[in-house]
Parts: structure tokens; sequence; C-alpha cells
């Protein structure tokens, strides 16, 4: 990916970390993420959490809280609960 486009996702990382760090009723990160997680493009996700390995300099701290989210596999209620006899 060339350094204008992670330019321009680090610029929309951070608008999106700052419009959730303004909504105080929530954990602003977590809002954050599942805006990356339901409207940006697989590639785009891949993009800036390999940018945020590297060290995600640039990024505001809820854009690279909630990028660290989006990057750890997602946790599934799916499993049922052990018998207990």
């Amino acid at each position: 990916m060339s350094h204008d486009t992670l330019d321009t996702l680090v610029k929309m990382a951070n608008q999106i970390g700052q419009f959730f760090s303004a909504q105080k009723h929530q954990d602003q990160a977590a809002g954050a993420a599942e805006h990356l997680r339901k409207f940006w493009d697989p590639r785009m996700r891949a993009s800036i959490v390999d940018y945020v390995a590297k060290g995600g300099e640039g990024l505001n701290p809820t854009a690279l809280e909630a990028v660290k989210r989006i990057s750890q596999p997602t946790r599934r209620m799916e499993q049922a609960p052990a018998h207990v006899a």
C-alpha cells in the first residue's frame, strides 16, 4: 500500500476516533472499533492493523485502541456451557 494511502487511512481513523472520543456516555474505542468493522473494507482494516503492528505513529489514542481491538479475533458466545451432572 502506498504511503499516501496509509496517510489517508490514518487521517480517517483519527477522524473516527475524534468523533467517538466526544461520545462520553460509551466506550469510545469500542464505538470506533465497531465503525471500522462495519464500514471499512477488509483491505483497509488489514492495512491499518499492519500499520499499528509497526507502531501506529500518528494515531490518536481512541483510534489506536480501536485498531488494536479489531486486530483481535472476535469471541463467539456460541459454545454451549459444559454440562454439570
